[in-house]
C-alpha cells in the first residue's frame, strides 16, 4: 500500500521540521511538502495531491480558519487535522475549526523541555488520527467473555430508562452539536457524556453546546447531583463516574490510570452507570477512533440495558461504534440526524404505559444497520 501523503502547514520552522521528521519516521506516512501559511498551502495542494493536511491555527498572511474554509470549498473530502496550542484561545479556535469542517485536531507539545518527549507525543496522539482518517487503521475486536453473534436478540422486560450515557471521540463535537440541541427541555432523565478532549476544550465545548441547546449542558464537577433534562460532559484529564448516593445519583471525578489511552474514558463512565442503574440505562456510542466504549457497552448490555450506535455512513471514523457493532453489542444503528429522535423515543416509550404482553424490546428485534 502506498504511504499516506501529508502536507504540513505551520508558520514555525521548528514545528514544520519536528512534524516532518516524526511523521516521516513511520513507513506508512510520507510528508510530501510543507507550507508556512495558507496561501502557500493552497497553491501546493493541486501540485502535491496530499491525502491529508495538518494545519496550524495561528499563521500570518492567511490563518488556519481562513485556510480551512478555502480548503473545504475546493476539496470538501480532504482530511484536515488542526494542530493547535493547549490554551484557551487555541481551544476556542480549534472548536471553530471543527465546526467549519476540520476532521480532527491534535495539540502541540508545549513546555516539554525535551525533543524526545515532543516526538513521542506526536507519535501517540497525531499518527493514529492520520491513519484512522485515511482508512488504514484496522478494526480489531476487543476480546470479550465468550463469542457473541453479530446481533444478539434478547427477551427482556423493557426496563424503564433512567439515564442516557454517551461516548464519542473523533468527530464528536460536531456530532454532539447535532444531538444535544435536538433534546427537548422536558427530557425526563439526565445525560452524561464522555468526549475525548483535553482540559479547557471540554469546558468550552460544554459552553458552546449549552448556548445552542434547550437543556442545560455543563462540564461535570465532583459531587453534582444528577437531575432530569440536564447534560454533563466529562472534564478533560478526569474520568467521570456516576455513583449511587442514597436516594440520589452523583458525579464522581478521578484521575485514575488512563483506559484505552484515554482520560476521560467511555468505558469508565459506562461501567459506572451499569453498576449504579442496572438495566435502566441507554448507552450511545458515536463517531470516534479506537476501541473505547466496547467493554463498557458489554457492561451495560450484561446489566440488562440497551446500547445504540451511530451508523458508519454518518461517522467521521467508525472505530468506536464499529467495534461495538462487530462485537454484537449494538441493539441498533442510526444515522446522526436520527439519533436525538431515537434517544428521545426510547426514553419516553420506556417510561410510558405498555401493554402487559409487550415483553420483547423493540430494540432487540431491530438489527444494526451499516
Amino acid at each position: 500500500m502506498a504511504p499516506i501523503r501529508i502536507l504540513v502547514v505551520d508558520d514555525s520552522v521548528v514545528i514544520r521540521k519536528l512534524l516532518s521528521d516524526t511523521l516521516s519516521g513511520d513507513r506508512a506516512l510520507e510528508v510530501v511538502g510543507a507550507a508556512s501559511d495558507g496561501h502557500i498551502a493552497l497553491a501546493k495542494i493541486p501540485l502535491l495531491k496530499p491525502d491529508l493536511i495538518t494545519l496550524d491555527v495561528e499563521m500570518p498572511v492567511m490563518n488556519g480558519l481562513e485556510t480551512l474554509a478555502a480548503v473545504r470549498k475546493l476539496y470538501p473530502k480532504l482530511p484536515v487535522i488542526m494542530f493547535s496550542t493547549l490554551t484557551e484561545h487555541g481551544a476556542a479556535a480549534t472548536l471553530d475549526a471543527l465546526s467549519l469542517g476540520a476532521s480532527d485536531y491534535a495539540t502541540k507539545p508545549s513546555n516539554t523541555g525535551s525533543p524526545a518527549v515532543a516526538i513521542e507525543r506526536i507519535r501517540i496522539e497525531l499518527i493514529p488520527k492520520i491513519k484512522a482518517l485515511c482508512g488504514v487503521a484496522p478494526l480489531k475486536l476487543v476480546p470479550l467473555h465468550g463469542a457473541r453473534p453479530a446481533v444478539k436478540v434478547r427477551l427482556r422486560s423493557n426496563p424503564r430508562i433512567e439515564i442516557v450515557a454517551i461516548g464519542t471521540s473523533t468527530g464528536g463535537p460536531n456530532a454532539l452539536a447535532e444531538v444535544l440541541p435536538r433534546i427537548a427541555n422536558d427530557f425526563p432523565v439526565p445525560i452524561v457524556v464522555v468526549q475525548h478532549m483535553p482540559p479547557i476544550f471540554t469546558r468550552l465545548l460544554a459552553e458552546r453546546l449549552a448556548s445552542r441547546s434547550a437543556i442545560p449542558v455543563e462540564e461535570g464537577s465532583a459531587g453534582v447531583v444528577l437531575s432530569p433534562g440536564h447534560a454533563w460532559i466529562a472534564p478533560g484529564d478526569f474520568h467521570m463516574k456516576v455513583i449511587n448516593a442514597g436516594v440520589n445519583w452523583r458525579l464522581n471525578l478521578n484521575q485514575g490510570r488512563p483506559e484505552n489511552s484515554c482520560r476521560p474514558a467511555v468505558d469508565v463512565l459506562f461501567r459506572s452507570v451499569a453498576l449504579a442503574y442496572g438495566a435502566n440505562v441507554l448507552g450511545v456510542v458515536m463517531t470516534g477512533m479506537g476501541s473505547d466504549g466496547v467493554l463498557g457497552a458489554q457492561h451495560i448490555r450484561d446489566a440488562g440495558g440497551d446500547v445504540i450506535i451511530q451508523d458508519e455512513a454518518s461517522s467521521v471514523v467508525w472505530g468506536m461504534p464499529g467495534l461495538v457493532h462487530a462485537s454484537g453489542l449494538a441493539d441498533a444503528a442510526y444515522p446522526l440526524d436520527r439519533l436525538a429522535a431515537e434517544i428521545t423515543r426510547r426514553v419516553v416509550q420506556s417510561r410510558g404505559p405498555r401493554p402487559p404482553d409487550d415483553l420483547k424490546s423493540h430494540a432487540a428485534l431491530e438489527p444494526p444497520a451499516k
